[in-house]
């Protein structure tokens, strides 16, 4: 079984081996220690790596060969370790990049590498077409709310939509209900959420922030309608400025685009589903035979009969007495 494997270089002195085992370690590899006696050498190892031997010709320099998903990173490190860089090249088809470090005495590093691939995944598509969308807004803190209002309909506008319906509420406090009345009626493919909430004096802010959040989660997983959330929750009234199109972004656009995007998903997933569901077999059912339920009404017949015979039993004795009482009165009277 393989326990190491061990490169050796000649002509490296101390500083320049301790230098290389600093670099070694800022590039993530492990550091494992040294053999005994000898401080100028390093044990390291790698999450994930491999071994790659090549037969070079004679006049070829020492070198070292890495793959990693993070060149760039590299790239950095060995600048600030004052590395000398030879030959990066970029690759224009992909994000791959090589390049080779000059490390201490003939060592050569060669890193090449590039981001993983993407694993398979379902995502939701920016696409509005075709798709009937609510916006329920608040009044109050109208300053705010309705650049929130014009950010999230330039959104949508963007995405192609063209059924918006925009309501209306009093405040924040307001916003879950009325989502919830527009995700009940099963015409929107998702609703968008505004409003803007700050922070005062009283704990009033801390209450309703809370219940406003709840209720358009829970809203949005007793429906199965998606909710997006654009409520502001700001200490200050520069913050929530900021947040509605200034240095922050507008939150009320990114509200709609993540509405739009989980709508698309919804669809995917539910699409995903129906084919797989389509693909199994039908259940077969068990029909009970003719004279299976002929048996089963005998049987229900007789039991019918036989309590009917029991109450009849239970009933002659009575019927016993009574006929022997009248007849000793008949037999006194004659006498």
């Amino acid at each position: 079984m393989q326990t190491s494997i061990t490169i050796n270089y000649p002509n490296v002195p101390a500083v320049d081996a301790e230098k290389l085992i600093r670099f070694f370690e800022a590039i993530g590899l492990q550091f494992r220690g040294s053999q005994a006696g000898r401080k100028d050498s390093g044990l390291f190892s790698a999450p994930i790596g491999a071994v790659a031997i090549n037969m070079l010709p004679s006049a070829s320099t020492e070198s070292l060969s890495i793959g990693i998903n993070n060149p760039d990173v590299i790239f950095e490190i060995a600048r600030k370790f004052g590395f000398k860089v030879i030959g990066d090249t970029a690759h224009p088809d992909t994000a791959a990049r090589s390049f080779s470090i000059q490390l201490a005495g003939t060592i050569v590093l060669n890193v090449v590498g590039g981001p993983p691939e993407p694993l398979p995944s379902i995502d939701g598509k920016l696409d509005a077409r075709g798709m009937r969308l609510g916006i329920v807004v608040s009044r109050f803190n109208a300053f705010i709310t309705e650049r929130l209002l014009h950010g999230a309909l330039d959104a949508l506008h963007r995405a192609g939509a063209k059924t918006k319906t925009v309501v209306r509420v009093p405040g924040a406090f307001e916003i879950p209900s009325a989502a919830r009345t527009l995700a009940e009626t099963k015409k929107y493919d998702a609703v968008i959420c505004l409003g803007c909430l700050l922070r005062g004096d009283t704990a009033h802010y801390d209450v309703i922030v809370n219940e406003v959040a709840r209720g358009i989660g829970q809203s949005a997983q007793e429906t199965g309608v998606p909710h997006a959330f654009g409520v502001l929750t700001c200490d200050t009234l520069e913050q929530a400025i900021d947040r509605a199109g200034l240095k922050m972004g507008n939150k009320g656009f990114e509200a709609a685009l993540a509405a739009v995007e989980m709508a698309n998903l919804k669809k995917a997933v539910v699409g995903r589903e129906s084919s797989v569901v389509g693909k199994t077999k039908p259940s077969r059912v068990v029909r009970r035979p003719s004279h299976a339920k002929a048996k089963a009404s005998n049987l229900v017949a007789s039991s019918v009969t036989r309590e009917s015979q029991d109450v009849a039993r239970r009933a002659s004795p009575v019927a016993r007495k009574s006929q022997s009482k009248k007849k000793l009165t008949t037999h006194r009277k004659k006498h």
